[in-house]
């Protein structure tokens, strides 16, 4: 698809961006740029990399399609430190858990005959960096490409055909409806997790050794990167907000329901739960 491909931040995401499109034989040369020298040691030795660079720039340069994959308070001034380096027609994605903000800034970018189109890869873990990548890391997840009004068509085909050959299941939202629906689906399951165990860390510790693996279960994403995680809820805040008073309206009616002993009731939000976890 493509004759050079540049990963910028070859963490979780990044890494095995390159290694499915390298499996896949999406790109004749893959290139990457870390800020951290230790990461762009390791990258020399990752058989999907081709070359790696000091500069994001310099990565940057010859390559039909930049990925970047850098926390999301980075990545407009990273597309911004790029601009000039960046060939004609060059199409810009990223990963970003948030859209609206990116997207807007990311548009007001002066790009010389390159087009950003921001995209969502739902397939991360709370496991971070690119030891944990892994080829098969999109196979059969969803992604959501979120194009403006004003997006070239062909660019935006471009970028969901690159997703679809990742093995992904491409879905197109605007920048606003991608931050409603992702913080309602990630972004409030993280918090309900992260809440629920900084609740439990308040009793005595002897009882974590007790439970079973449906706490585990429950619990597992908030073992995520905290200063990751801080910057994507900061980013999304009121669309989190809006959730959050959601799901405190439905926990409360659930607790109406314990304390007025209104089985139905109760037994009406157990299998409507059932019901949703089947079908997820």
């Amino acid at each position: 698809m493509f004759d050079q491909i540049t990963i910028l931040g070859p963490g979780l995401l990044g890494a095995s961006i390159g290694i499915a499109a390298r499996e896949r034989g999406l790109a004749r040369r893959i290139v990457s740029w870390s800020r951290r020298p230790e990461t762009r040691a390791k990258c020399l030795q990752q058989s999907w990399c081709d070359a790696i660079f000091d500069t994001a720039g310099a990565a940057c340069q010859r390559s039909q399609l930049v990925v970047i994959c850098t926390p999301v308070h980075t990545i407009v001034p990273l597309l911004t430190s790029i601009a000039r380096d960046l060939a004609p027609d060059t199409l810009i994605t990223d990963v970003g858990s948030t859209k609206r903000r990116i997207c807007r800034e990311a548009s007001e970018v002066r790009l010389p005959d390159a087009t950003f189109i921001g995209s969502h890869p739902m397939a991360g873990s709370e496991q971070t960096g690119m030891a944990h990548a892994r080829g098969d890391l999109f196979e059969a997840a969803a992604c959501i490409v979120t194009p403006l009004q004003d997006s070239p068509p062909e660019a935006v085909r471009q970028i969901s055909a690159f997703w679809e050959a990742l093995g992904m299941r491409v879905t197109h939202a605007s920048p606003a409806q991608h931050d409603e629906i992702v913080a309602h689906i990630s972004h409030l399951p993280h918090l309900l997790s992260s809440a629920l165990c900084s609740f439990l860390a308040s009793k005595d510790p002897v009882w974590k050794t007790l439970a079973g693996g449906g706490l585990r279960d429950t619990t597992r994403i908030a073992a995520g990167d905290p200063d990751l995680w801080r910057e994507i809820l900061k980013s999304n805040r009121e669309d989190v907000i809006q959730a959050i008073s959601g799901f405190e309206d439905e926990l409360h009616q659930i607790k109406a329901a314990l304390i007025d002993e209104e089985t139905a009731a109760l037994n009406d939000k157990l299998e409507l739960g059932k019901k949703f976890r089947d079908h997820l």
